[in-house]
């Protein structure tokens, strides 16, 4: 996610842990709700991405960090894909919701014997910045695409907070990025570079774009951050930026029609991989 560093200019080193472990952990009551949220904000938006670029019938899915599986789901129902494989550290959400054509499979894409594949899509949703290199992945996750594949990698991006005026909510998301890179390395000032990545790892006709979704009261997005921080507690008061207090604050600022702040958006950047006969567009 966004730049949690010790210094403005993101200085410092990011922690060792991993998503799921020190916070955001999946035996947590609630994690699924919380993760639902942010499905109930982004899903439309990368869907209509994903059929944009024709993923329907016959085609071959790998979703990664699969999460609940939404996304999975709708691709089956709706895009009338062939197979999703929904991949994820723990599968405990996926697996309470079966659907024909899903085969979920509990396995750490970082591992250098996850091999799966080809695939026609492969797609990953706020997966990289949680991981040391995104680099690396998407260079590892575009060798698991079908010659005319599609690579689809969507991630936070956060375009206002050194910016915007100092309120109660702009505190708590500053607080929210750093703890969360001191804890378990999340990072996004990579993010906006993602394209740059795709065409680096071979892919073509690489293109992108930003959602950002409104803050408003009592909205999945304004619930999901309430939630999120609460989860993320220790970490964000543990950077000093912000005390309890300050977080409670912010929490009922959020919930307040007084609140103009903006969310971190979405940022999705694509790329294909050349088939031999054709050019993407």
């Amino acid at each position: 996610m966004a730049d949690t560093g010790p210094s403005p200019d993101g200085a410092g080193s990011p922690g060792e842990g991993r998503y799921g472990e020190r916070v955001f952990r999946p035996d947590q009551g609630g994690e699924g709700d919380r993760i639902d949220l942010g499905a109930l904000t982004y899903d439309d938006t990368t869907m209509a991405r994903l059929r944009a670029l024709g993923a329907g019938p016959g085609w071959t899915c790998l979703e990664v960090g699969a999460g609940t599986g939404t996304v999975a789901r709708r691709l089956l129902e709706e895009a009338g894909v062939a197979e999703v494989l929904a991949v994820d550290r723990d599968v405990r959400f996926l697996a309470a919701h079966p659907v024909t054509g899903l085969t979920v499979l509990q396995a750490d894409v970082t591992d250098d014997d996850f091999t799966p594949g080809p695939f026609r899509l492969v797609h990953a949703r706020f997966v990289l910045m949680h991981l040391p290199s995104p680099q690396h992945m998407v260079a590892r996750l575009s060798r698991l695409l079908a010659p005319g594949g599609v690579l689809v990698v969507s991630d936070a991006v956060d375009l206002t907070t050194a910016s915007a005026p100092d309120t109660p909510y702009t505190r708590a998301v500053r607080a929210m990025w750093q703890g969360l890179r001191d804890t378990i390395g999340t990072d996004v000032t990579q993010v906006p570079r993602y394209p740059e990545l795709l065409r680096e790892a071979g892919l073509e006709s690489v293109a992108a774009e930003i959602h950002v979704p409104p803050l408003q009261p009592g909205s999945p997005i304004s619930r999901f951050w309430a939630d999120t921080w609460e989860r993320a507690r220790g970490a964000m008061v543990g950077t000093g930026l912000v005390d309890d207090a300050q977080l409670d604050e912010a929490v009922r600022h959020l919930a307040s029609p007084g609140c103009t702040g903006l969310s971190p958006g979405m940022l999705t950047a694509w790329g294909w991989k050349r088939d031999g006969r054709r050019t993407q567009v």
